[in-house]
């Protein structure tokens, strides 16, 4: 049984490397045919060179019927694959933004039976467990709570602010409404005193 020897794998037409593991009995013909599915490139259009540990040149994998135990080829050593195929840019399978991606709607996504949302709702799981329903609705109900309340209030309402152990302030409502930072309805308050963020208007 042939010996397994890790090696490195790079291309010129990646950014990334790859580790892999192959027999020493691999020819070189075998070899690209394998390091196509790793880097992409032709294996008509593949050069080989072979690097030691520390990043120098040993030789070219120019023989197709040698294998790698004849090119005497160590654990740790670097495979480096020149992609000389003229319609190759270096980089372009890193590119994802020209990946065309399906993308299917809220609504269609629902219909699916053997969807992983539809098993979450039928076993009750996640967002869709008891409890968390419990939370969902506690915090609907607090909200709707908060925006009825708002409603007694407006601009220039003498009001205290109670912060848990934290000193009582005073001031005046300079805001109520809806914010770009968190739901709900948000009362912004100017206190008294030279404290605080803002002026409480956003």
């Amino acid at each position: 049984m042939a010996e397994m020897i890790n090696v490195v794998i790079s291309s010129t037409v990646s950014s990334f490397g790859a580790e892999r593991r192959f027999p020493t009995d691999c020819t070189i013909f075998i070899l690209k045919g394998k390091l196509e599915l790793i880097t992409g490139s032709t294996s008509q259009f593949m050069n080989l060179e072979l690097y030691d540990k520390e990043n120098k040149l040993i030789c070219k994998l120019d023989d197709d019927e040698k294998t790698l135990g004849f090119y005497g080829i160590d654990n740790g050593m670097r495979i480096h694959v020149i992609d000389t195929d003229p319609s190759k840019k270096a980089g372009e399978f890193e590119d994802v933004s020209k990946v065309e991606k399906y993308e299917i709607s809220n609504e269609d996504y629902d219909k699916k039976a053997d969807s992983v949302r539809n098993f979450m709702k039928q076993n009750k799981l996640g967002k869709f467990s008891e409890e968390a329903q419990n939370v969902e609705e506690r915090a609907k109900q607090k909200e709707l709570a908060e925006e009825e309340r708002s409603k007694s209030m407006k601009i220039g309402d003498r009001c205290e602010v109670k912060v848990l152990k934290q000193p009582t302030k005073r001031g005046s409502v300079m805001f109520i409404g809806q914010t770009e930072f968190k739901p709900g309805v948000w009362i912004g308050v100017k206190y008294d005193e030279p404290l605080g963020k803002n002026d409480g208007s956003t």
